[in-house]
């Protein structure tokens, strides 16, 4: 055993040109903490409503959207903002959004939707492109707050409580199926797939049902 640490601590002191192999192995040590934090801190930085809402395409159309809807301010005093519904909470599920989000930065630079009337000819395609995201995660975003094991449908409204029982809880639908529109105006319809078009109709068909 003696030996075998001699041998150890004669490894770690060798000189390695100028410095021993301990004293770099400790440095970058050293050198990846402070990375890695510096990583986590600027990466926490682009995960606030401050920084998602200091360009003006995103400032002047969806978050003037937010602001008059309950998500934004309400009763309870609790705040969803933009991170909070479209990134991840979950560390591994966050960096592939945000590797994905990385082309943001190309339409930024070429001004894909620079003015009012770029951003209008876009929403639709913008809009599907976060449902269709929304529907392959199970709507994870809305679940981070909205729990189905949570969720007292007997203090709901009959047509909420009926069409939560029916669609939600059994998996036959998620969040994002029925609540489109539920934080920005909704993009004109008129070009949208048909898969969106007949789950709408859908649900329209059953909530008359319920009215009746």
């Amino acid at each position: 055993m003696r030996r075998l640490l001699s041998r150890m601590w004669w490894l770690l002191s060798k000189p390695a040109t100028h410095l021993s192999l301990g004293f770099l192995t400790l440095g970058g040590f050293i050198m990846g903490v402070i990375f890695w934090g510096g990583f986590n801190t600027a990466l926490e930085l682009t995960n606030t409503e401050e920084f998602c809402t200091g360009c003006h395409e995103m400032r002047d159309n969806v978050f003037v959207e937010l602001q008059s809807t309950v998500h934004y301010s309400n009763a309870s005093g609790v705040r969803a903002t933009c991170p909070d519904c479209h990134v991840p909470h979950a560390w591994s599920s966050k960096i592939a959004r945000k590797m994905a989000a990385s082309k943001e930065v190309y339409g930024k630079i070429f001004g894909t939707i620079s003015t009012r009337e770029k951003f209008e000819a876009k929403r639709l395609d913008l809009a599907q492109h976060e449902w269709a995201r929304f529907e392959a995660n199970d709507s994870l975003e809305c679940r981070n707050c909205h729990s189905s094991e949570s969720m007292d449908v007997t203090l709901q409204s009959k047509r909420a409580s009926e069409a939560h029982e029916r669609f939600l809880l059994t998996g036959e639908k998620t969040c994002i199926s029925c609540h489109k529109g539920i934080a920005h105006e909704l993009p004109d319809m008129s070009g949208a797939q048909e898969d969106h078009a007949q789950n709408s109709a859908v649900l329209q068909s059953y909530l008359k049902e319920l009215e009746n």
